[in-house]
């Protein structure tokens, strides 16, 4: 019974937080002509809020110690931002850019390396640097290629951009590291 009601709870917080986080939208479109948004939007929202709360949820059960929590919620957060800001705005130029496509690539890599990674501290720490190098790497492919220049975003967009999520996955990567070696000492002392 205490596994179902875990369970439960995993499931129940992160969808209360959506819930009163899509009502923001809801009620301000009451309001203003300025907020639009469709229910597909609705849809779309509340799966990346719901699916990172889960997410959240299921690392921190997974934890051991807090370093690894934030470092988890570090990571999920600056993802969940990387694509909200891919699809409200688009990184590159407007949202209709196609080359912002490849950024769900550091999604995925971030998946990836997570489970090849076992979700254990140290594969978290090497997910998040290639996260971090993925984001980088595709700054360089934008920049080289001049896929900035149609819709126009300025270099400095881009590099200031692209450098705000690499500084966040190499601090998230930097925690893992750390509670990677709390671990070990943890495991020395027993």
């Amino acid at each position: 019974m205490n596994t179902d009601n875990q369970l439960y709870k995993s499931i129940a917080i992160p969808g209360i937080i959506t819930g009163i986080l899509l009502l923001i939208p809801l009620v301000a479109m009451q309001f203003t002509n300025e907020v639009n948004w469709t229910l597909p939007d609705f849809v779309v929202a509340g799966v990346l809020l719901f699916g990172t709360g889960f997410s959240y949820k299921l690392l921190s059960m997974k934890a051991s110690n807090t370093i690894y929590r934030f470092a988890a919620g570090l990571a999920l957060a600056t993802g969940l931002f990387l694509i909200w800001a891919n699809f409200a705005v688009g990184i590159i130029g407007s949202e209709n850019n196609p080359v912002n496509q490849l950024y769900f690539g550091v999604i995925l890599v971030g998946i990836v390396g997570a489970s090849v990674g076992r979700f254990r501290s140290q594969g978290m720490a090497y997910a998040m640097f290639g996260m971090a190098l993925a984001q980088l790497f595709i700054a360089l492919i934008v920049l080289i290629g001049g896929y900035y220049q149609s819709p126009p975003s300025s270099v400095a967009e881009i590099l200031g951009l692209n450098g705000f999520f690499v500084t966040l996955f190499i601090g998230s990567a930097l925690l893992f590291l750390k509670a990677a070696r709390c671990e070990v000492h943890e495991n020395e002392d027993q």
